[in-house]
């Protein structure tokens, strides 16, 4: 047997997530479903990340235990061929060592959330970003952003039905910019909580549109509450953009 890394990207707008369901088709399965034909075997892959339904990714990684030695490349176009027209695709592979896991092995998961801030509908990004309509202030919104910075009770932002241990995070990255009429809001942790970076987006918008102040947002985190936080962001402007180990 041998471990390999596959560096993944895929459109999450059909998909119910990263993680096999029952209630319809995930990336994982396509995945494991192409692995499947090219191997000869079942096989099961480990995600970094378990994107939620419609949530994108150009960084995902994953990893593999296969019964037949392949060269990198070569898998990666025999797994392409199997997962079409499916809107998901392995950029590379690798062999990597028994020890590599690409979920505990993760020392830190890159988000990206993009949301299209003018008056006309989405058309090329509909599905890939949020629309807001009202003008957003990023400067406003940046300084804000670094309020939730460090290790912290992150409650308010974590979704009822997350199953996480602990609300304990340590975010080491939340920045805002604007790029024409795009906002950028990058996050970065070890580990996020279920809906943590949509949360925090949501009332970023608030703190962006004016509805609420900086001291505001710094209020419904510490109350540690959910019932306090902004709306959350919708899943079309969340990609994982890179994992590092």
């Amino acid at each position: 047997m041998s471990r390999y890394r596959l560096n993944i990207e895929y459109d999450g707008t059909l998909f119910v997530g990263w993680q096999r369901q029952n209630n319809g088709l995930a990336v994982q399965q396509v995945i494991e479903d192409a692995l499947e034909r090219v191997d000869g075997r079942p096989a099961h892959i480990r995600g970094a990340g378990r994107t939620d339904t419609g949530v994108h990714a150009t960084g995902q990684v994953a990893h593999v235990d296969l019964r037949k030695v392949w060269r990198g490349d070569r898998l990666r176009d025999a797994v392409n061929a199997h997962m079409r027209p499916h809107s998901v695709a392995v950029v590379s592979v690798e062999i990597v060592s028994d020890e590599f896991d690409a979920r505990f092995s993760a020392t830190r998961r890159h988000y990206l959330y993009r949301i299209v801030n003018r008056r006309a509908p989405l058309t090329v990004d509909r599905d890939r970003a949020w629309l807001v309509k009202r003008s957003l202030d990023t400067d406003a919104m940046h300084a804000a952003a670094q309020l939730l910075l460090g290790h912290h009770d992150f409650s308010t932002f974590r979704d009822s039905d997350c199953q996480a241990n602990s609300p304990l995070r340590t975010l080491d990255k939340l920045n805002v910019s604007r790029v024409g009429q795009e906002v950028h809001i990058y996050a970065s942790a070890r580990s996020f909580l279920h809906h943590q970076v949509r949360s925090m987006v949501g009332s970023l918008e608030h703190v962006g549109s004016g509805a609420w102040s900086a001291r505001d947002l710094q209020d419904a985190f510490e109350a540690r509450d959910r019932q306090r936080c902004g709306m959350v962001a919708p899943a079309a402007g969340l990609y994982l953009i890179a994992v590092d180990y």
